[in-house]
């Protein structure tokens, strides 16, 4: 009986416990964590633009050209509403606006979602510190080339901050919500200590 345990069969090939995933399926996830680069670049001219916007619930126009008159403008394009990454943005430039407006910059949240739907996020996520604008069919988005290159529909996570002579002074694209406030504060805060 010891013989037969001596000579045991060659080991099995091992069987993955996890099906192969099709490629097609991974290729969004490969995307997700690249970075993406905006191609427009520090010292080109912002595209101008006019939409309707939400603050505090309330709708009103909102055209980039006027509010570049007091100051820069930080201009950020988010995938969607109440979406976890973008709850978490919302909340972080809801909790330094007071830091830009101090240094005399603005600050609007760009998404394609509808105008009702960015009534309440514009209460509840931005705490009714900052508008958020509507993209319906996302122009302003396209104009920025700041569209989600797995869902054109949908804006990627792409930061600007443009001076009031309407010029790119700041870009930054990463669809993780962190270091965009912190990112972009800088660069304010750089252009205003150069103003000094």
């Amino acid at each position: 009986m010891a013989r037969s345990f001596a000579r045991l069969a060659p080991p099995a090939r091992l069987v993955p416990l996890v099906p192969l995933v099709p490629l097609v399926l991974l290729v969004p996830l490969v995307l997700l964590a690249l970075p993406a680069h905006a191609t427009l670049q520090v010292g080109a001219p912002a595209p101008d633009f006019s939409t309707q916007a939400s603050l505090g619930g309330k709708v009103f126009d909102y055209a980039l050209r006027d509010a570049l008159k007091q100051g820069p403008v930080v201009l950020y394009f988010y995938p969607a509403a109440f979406t976890p990454g973008c709850t978490i943005e919302a909340h972080e430039f809801a909790e330094a606006v007071d830091r830009f407006k101090a240094l005399g910059a603005s600050v609007i949240g760009v998404s394609h979602d509808p105008i009702d739907t960015l009534n309440r996020f514009s209460v509840s996520e931005c705490r009714s510190k900052f508008p958020v604008a509507a993209d319906a069919d996302q122009k302003i988005m396209k104009a920025y080339d700041a569209v989600l290159p797995f869902r054109s529909s949908m804006a990627s996570r792409t930061s600007y901050v443009i001076a009031p002579d309407g010029h790119i002074l700041y870009e930054f694209t990463n669809l993780s919500p962190e270091q965009h406030v912190a990112n972009t504060l800088a660069a304010v805060r750089k252009w205003a200590e150069a103003k000094k």
